[in-house]
């Protein structure tokens, strides 16, 4: 079961990211190839991982806490659940967090409490609890990892889908020679990036505007509209699940924001510009989708206005236009509208984007009980300078992963 190798270094350029908003819960077991570990940290990271460790017990004789929790950013769990660990980030916690649990190395007694079922300390009790896939990548002495019962035991996990990373051949720091050393960390980064799906956005950096702004008449009183905010939120999860880097910038909404999402919250139209172009260089598509007022009143009162003659008028002043700004930036992103209209949607949306010069606008039809604000699901439009894509009606969420597929594929015809 030996495997010969060769290293090659991880090519960390935007678009080569393969593990971006993935998380990866390690595992390290008391053996002497843990010392490699902050290393195999570092290469992860590299690769855009987020990384949880998790020493087993004897673990930390073999490699410094105080060094992984310097690679990886985040405070090392060792391998007692106590009462402090889980008032935090517990195993039950751990476990869902976690997109892969990879356990390197892994020793033959962790590899035979695994293939038991043991939940005897925390590793072993998160990969227990856990639906994330398992990967390990073995280290011991050689003639342990010839052992029969060895060998059956990996036999066990391979037939229940872990993912075996190794192990190597050759010099073994007991002095023998054989299988059993823990593969190199760039290759066990590698070859567990190679496991997962790249995602068709990452490494990339996407800002998603959502929800109403809010233009304020006094301390209680605004200009608003329908808006829910549920379709930009379900496009920044959908374009972190593809793999980016997403900033959400949101109105007031009562929606939770998605996991692995930067939020921004703002209330006003001016405040929404000033969120979006003051990170609009480092951005690589930007997907305006909230309802920004298209005016404000000229003053706020500071006070409660009373109820005193029959009528009111208040003087209004147009907000800046934040899609058009953006598409005007001189270090532009991929820009995509959205155009929300209640008639002759396409023709509408068509003349927003020749006169925003946008790349791309979607176009649906609101002011109905079916699609549009406040309804779970919609239909779309999606109109480029040369093409008219119908998306038709489905759950927004899954709209928004299609509408992702497509915007990432026109980015990469772009590149």
């Amino acid at each position: 079961m030996a495997e010969s190798h060769t290293h090659s270094p991880i090519n960390t350029q935007l678009g080569s990211k393969p593990l971006s908003n993935k998380r990866v819960l390690l595992g390290i077991s008391a053996g002497i190839a843990a010392y490699k570990t902050p290393d195999l940290v570092r290469k992860l990271t590299e690769l855009g991982a987020e990384v949880e460790v998790i020493l087993t017990r004897n673990a930390d004789q073999f490699v410094a806490p105080l060094a992984l929790q310097a690679v990886s950013g985040r405070s090392v769990h060792n391998y007692a659940m106590t009462a402090e660990s889980e008032s935090g980030m517990g195993h039950i916690d751990l476990a869902r967090w976690a997109d892969v649990v990879l356990i390197a190395p892994a020793t033959a007694n962790t590899i035979a409490r695994l293939c038991q079922g043991n939940a005897d300390e925390l590793l072993t009790t998160v990969c227990v609890a856990t639906q994330a896939p398992l990967a390990v990548a073995p280290a011991m002495n050689q003639q342990m990892w010839q052992n029969a019962a060895t060998q059956a035991n990996m036999e066990t996990l391979a037939k229940r889908g872990t993912f075996i990373l190794g192990p190597d051949s050759g010099e073994q720091a007991c002095g023998e020679v054989g299988p059993g050393r823990m593969l190199q960390p760039v290759d066990i980064a590698q070859r567990l990036a190679a496991h997962f799906q790249t995602g068709s956005l990452a490494g990339k950096n996407v800002m998603i505007t959502a929800g109403p702004t809010w233009e304020a008449i006094d301390p209680v009183r605004g200009i608003t509209n329908h808006s829910s905010g549920l379709m930009g939120y379900a496009l920044a999860q959908a374009a972190s699940e593809a793999g980016a880097k997403v900033t959400l910038v949101s109105g007031p909404t009562n929606l939770p924001f998605p996991e692995r999402v930067t939020p921004v919250k703002v209330v006003s139209a001016l405040e929404m510009h000033e969120a979006v172009l003051s990170n609009i260089e480092e951005q690589d598509v930007f997907i305006g989708v909230a309802a920004v007022a298209d005016y404000r009143p000229v003053d706020s009162a500071e006070q409660k206005i009373k109820k005193n003659a029959d009528t009111m008028t208040i003087n209004m002043v147009k907000n800046p236009d934040i899609l058009a700004d953006v598409a005007a930036h001189d270090k532009r992103p991929l820009c995509v509208g959205f155009a929300a209209e209640t008639n002759n949607v396409v023709d509408y949306a068509r003349g927003k984007l020749e006169r925003k010069k946008l790349d791309m606008i979607a176009a649906n039809h609101v002011g109905n009980s079916e699609t549009g604000f406040g309804t779970a699901d919609n239909a779309i439009t999606l109109i480029t300078q040369d093409s008219v894509t119908e998306l038709p009606k489905q759950n927004k969420y899954a709209l928004a992963r299609t509408l992702i597929n497509e915007i990432a594929t026109y980015l990469a015809k772009q590149s």
